[in-house]
């Protein structure tokens, strides 16, 4: 696994907004499937503006969020002001030993030192606990998605596939959800917008990326005219159990 990249991983406050409107959330199947069975407490590792801690909180968990950058955990404690947003990383949770039932890691995994965050989590995670990583993927089987990831990359994650969880971590499984996101297109502009490599690009190639993106909303066969599009996904899912 290549080292993770501390500019692209810290620059998403810049469009935290962006990354608010355009990124999905995630299908109740996953969270089913990623949390383990009794859990009360959750930790949302890498939380962002709230994308998967919201759809914790509405199922009556006691969640705390920890994120590194605190434009992403401001938009998140607007929506969700009553739930504990703290500044922290994966190498470094401001939490105490043996707290929570779970750690959830969703969209984030990737940016972590795994070497560090695995100790790190297992800390904070009480005997038997769940470690739990997930990934939206765009589904680009249909036209209009591949020809997105022409332009702006295709999408696959290799440490969805890739990703190895040491000792004390067992019985590692991998599980993945289809669904489909309804979306308008400025929302497909807003996810282009907030992903790391567009944040972190020259101004001009920002331009010319967020251009091509918007004529071809425009334009497709399949969407010219659309106020609502279809944007399926495959949501990529990883639990372990901490050892113990």
């Amino acid at each position: 696994m290549t080292s993770p990249d501390p500019a692209r991983s810290r620059s998403f406050g810049s469009e935290a907004a962006a990354y608010e409107r355009g990124r999905p959330s995630y299908p109740p199947e996953a969270i089913d499937w990623l949390l383990p069975q009794g859990a009360r407490d959750v930790l949302d590792l890498g939380a962002g503006t709230g994308k998967l801690t919201a759809r914790l909180v509405e199922r009556g968990l006691n969640v705390v969020a920890v994120d590194p950058i605190a434009e992403m955990l401001e938009v998140l404690t607007t929506s969700l002001p009553e739930t504990p947003a703290l500044l922290g990383t994966a190498e470094e949770i401001p939490l105490p030993d043996n707290s929570v039932d779970a750690v959830l890691v969703a969209q984030a995994w990737h940016w972590v030192d795994p070497a560090r965050a695995v100790p790190e989590v297992a800390r904070v995670l009480r005997p038997g606990g769940r470690l739990g990583l997930v990934w939206n993927v765009r589904d680009e089987r249909l036209g209009w998605v591949k020809d997105l990831g022409r332009i702006i990359g295709h999408e696959d994650d290799p440490f969805s596939r890739t990703v190895a969880l040491p000792a004390p971590f067992t019985d590692i499984e991998r599980q993945q959800v289809e669904w489909t996101n309804y979306v308008t297109p400025q929302a497909v502009v807003d996810l282009v917008a907030s992903r790391s490599y567009c944040i972190t690009s020259p101004a001009a190639v920002r331009t010319r990326t967020l251009d091509q993106v918007r004529d071809l909303l425009a334009t497709h066969p399949a969407l010219a005219n659309s106020t609502g599009l279809s944007l399926p996904y495959v949501t990529v899912c990883i639990r372990a159990t901490l050892a113990g």
